[in-house]
């Protein structure tokens, strides 16, 4: 059995900003992932959520593809993804999901009508309000803990029209976990700027980490090329000696990740660590919240991520070019229904 991290826990509430800060950068600099309470968002509203999900996954078959991912809006069946691109295995990963995008693009959403349905479509747009909410002070404590004002990316015009998503999803649980290179979700890094999840409390959700002797690669003082170089190593999947560790989920708790564009802004110094979910024989939910910067921002090394020594390790990429590319390859259905360059 899998040992299970020891996460931080970062207070969204805290009235001492630049101590969360300080917290929020240890936590990115460590393994990129933490635990977000007191954000706002009232368990009353997630129990909604999770009822709602489920009700739309039990629906039969010949309904759910009513709603045909299109646009990445709407539904994708199981199997019809497998994040992890290098696997060899025939399928994809054994989860079904629903995303829901920006409401400034709200006509591309496909929602289940009020008849069938009532309350689903409200119940949702409450709560991406409430999350992009919550995820818009987090990016402003994300920037305080790169040395940058609180507003950085809010005045850089990244998220001006941010282009967020919420995914819902729906992990069976008669799944065979026996069989090699079946996961629920296989091992992956995802695509954005930071991740808000949610889970039925179901185990399954682990982190990657990687044996290394040397103890300077978690320095929080040493953003040096030396600590840069090991970590973007991580990042490509090395031949170091993964370790996978569970991550546990805390009732009422987000647990959130850095994802790659703010990996790429910050020059490897954050982190997007490669995760996964495994079977367990029991049946999962989870709300996944991925915070994007807006479609034209252009992500580039930050100044205060670079120096002389440690130039900037990617080049500039549009935002929806990165993401884009990134459904494309992970799609087994046609990843012509994931455009987001419409």
């Amino acid at each position: 059995m899998s040992e299970a991290l020891q996460l931080p826990v970062i207070d969204l509430s805290s009235d001492d900003p630049l101590s969360t800060a300080k917290s929020i950068r240890q936590a990115c600099l460590d393994l990129g992932f933490f635990y977000l309470v007191n954000h706002g968002v009232e368990e009353e509203l997630i129990k909604k959520v999770f009822e709602h999900s489920k009700k739309f996954f039990t629906l039969p078959i010949e309904e759910k593809i009513k709603f045909a991912v299109k646009n990445h809006r709407g539904y994708t069946g199981l199997y019809d993804e497998k994040l992890d691109t290098s696997l060899n295995a025939a399928i994809g990963d054994a989860k079904e999901s629903f995303y829901i995008g920006t409401f400034a693009e709200n006509h591309l959403n496909q929602w289940p009508s009020e008849e069938d349905m009532p309350s689903w479509r409200s119940t949702m747009e409450a709560y991406y309000k409430k999350v992009l909410s919550a995820g818009m002070k987090l990016i402003s404590l994300i920037s305080l803990a790169l040395n940058l004002d609180g507003d950085f990316f809010q005045k850089s015009g990244a998220l001006s029209e941010p282009m967020a998503f919420l995914r819902l999803i729906h992990y069976p649980g008669d799944v065979d976990s026996s069989r090699d290179g079946v996961y629920g979700a296989s091992a992956h890094s995802d695509y954005g700027m930071v991740t808000l999840l949610l889970t039925d409390g179901v185990p399954g959700l682990q982190a990657c980490s990687f044996c290394n002797s040397n103890p300077l690669i978690f320095a929080f003082s040493i953003p040096t090329c030396f600590h840069l170089r090991h970590q973007q190593v991580c990042r490509e999947k090395s031949e170091q000696q993964k370790v996978w560790e569970d991550v546990p989920s805390i009732s009422g708790a987000f647990i959130v990740n850095i994802g790659d564009m703010m990996e790429r802004w910050t020059n490897c110094l954050f982190r997007s660590t490669i995760h996964r979910v495994m079977p367990t024989g029991q049946e999962r939910y989870s709300v996944a919240f991925f915070l994007e910067p807006n479609k034209d921002c252009i992500v580039e090394c930050l100044e205060t991520c670079c120096s002389e020594s440690c130039p900037p390790r990617f080049p500039p990429i549009r935002s929806s070019d990165y993401l884009e590319e990134r459904f494309r390859l992970a799609s087994t259905a046609s990843a012509e229904n994931h455009r987001i360059n419409i």
